[in-house]
């Protein structure tokens, strides 16, 4: 069973996304709250972080980039859905360099919300192309593109070809099957890539990929 969280502060759209998920049989709302600090105490209280969190940018208290960072640090493997109605590209760009898994627009179909839950699940994160093209913008846009990886950190050539794999969003056996290795192996590879490149979570080290060119997609 699929775990969501929600963190929203107007009460008719948090509860009509609740009883729109609560119709998935794989997938149970087990905490809701309406900002970030009441979000933060509820993680503290309960007996099993969720899987997946969906939250809002514009709430009192605490917004949502606020929340975010906290959640990086606390608890790195929660992934964050961003539903939101603010989807300029500065916006977009400052939560998916937080680690948010996916950013969609508060009008998103309940279908497409389903399957963004899905996705990010099976593999770490789920990136619209509007979401993809700001970022290759982003990127494009910097007068010095970072080409290169700063000093002292080296990736191998098997460590490149599973990062480009990852982020072309196969998961660990569809890699394994790739690359005629186990899935243990695979996972010990973005292990070490995760620590080589000081990212939390697979979000993180796709943007971190985009941003210094080391993937082609």
């Amino acid at each position: 069973m699929i775990q969501i969280a929600i963190a929203e502060d107007e009460t008719m759209f948090r509860k009509g996304v609740i009883s729109l998920l609560q119709d998935d049989q794989e997938i149970v709302v087990v905490l809701e709250a309406t900002d970030g600090q009441d979000l933060l105490h509820q993680l503290q209280h309960i007996r099993t972080i969720p899987h997946v969190l969906l939250l809002d940018l514009n709430m009192p208290q605490m917004n949502g980039v606020d929340t975010s960072k906290v959640l990086r640090n606390l608890y790195p493997d929660l992934k964050i859905i961003v539903l939101s109605t603010y989807f300029s590209d500065a916006f977009v760009l400052n939560m998916i360099e937080l680690g948010a898994s996916a950013y969609l627009p508060k009008n998103i179909d309940p279908t497409e919300l389903r399957q963004t839950i899905l996705n990010v699940l099976k593999n770490g994160f789920c990136y619209s192309p509007q979401v993809q093209m700001v970022i290759h913008q982003s990127i494009q846009q910097k007068t010095k593109p970072k080409l290169s990886l700063p000093f002292g950190i080296e990736l191998t050539p098997r460590e490149l070809e599973i990062l480009q794999l990852i982020c072309e969003e196969n998961t660990t056996p569809e890699i394994a099957k790739k690359l005629f290795v186990s899935p243990r192996t695979v996972d010990g590879y973005r292990n070490t890539l995760l620590e080589k490149l000081d990212c939390k979570n697979l979000a993180g080290l796709v943007v971190y990929a985009m941003q210094h060119q080391l993937v082609k997609l």
